[in-house]
């Protein structure tokens, strides 16, 4: 997700972003479809319900992709006789695995509380 086009670009607007991520979903981008809402989200700019549908979508998309993905290795892993190297690159590999779907989560959670910070400041 690091390498997003998203990313790339400077100075874009909120319909810019949101429109990034609906060309991105159409493509099956969800990476940068991720990064698109995840930049929105970080504007003060109004969550309204396509926006967060956007958001949500990106978001379940990525995770669920990593997730089968996880699941995958996992039982390949549990194939492999206990003290085979074949089982250890496994293992590695699911941990780092695990490492890359820990931070989307957490990217998830620091939008969102983000978004619940300046939503409640504004309304103060």
């Amino acid at each position: 997700m690091r390498d997003s086009y998203v990313l790339q670009q400077k100075d874009l607007s909120p319909s810019d972003l949101v429109q990034i991520a609906k060309l991105a979903e159409q493509a099956e981008r969800y990476d940068d479809m991720a990064a698109a809402m995840k930049a929105y989200a970080e504007l003060p700019a109004e969550l309204g319900s396509e926006e967060r549908n956007l958001f949500s979508v990106a978001y379940k998309n990525v995770v669920g992709a990593r997730r089968s993905a996880w699941r995958v290795i996992s039982a390949v892993e549990h194939k492999h006789d206990e003290n085979s190297k074949k089982r250890q690159l496994t293992k590695e590999y699911r941990v780092k695995m695990e490492e890359e779907l820990n931070e989307i989560c957490r990217e998830v959670l620091v939008s969102f509380i983000s978004r619940l910070l300046i939503t409640f400041l504004d309304s103060t």
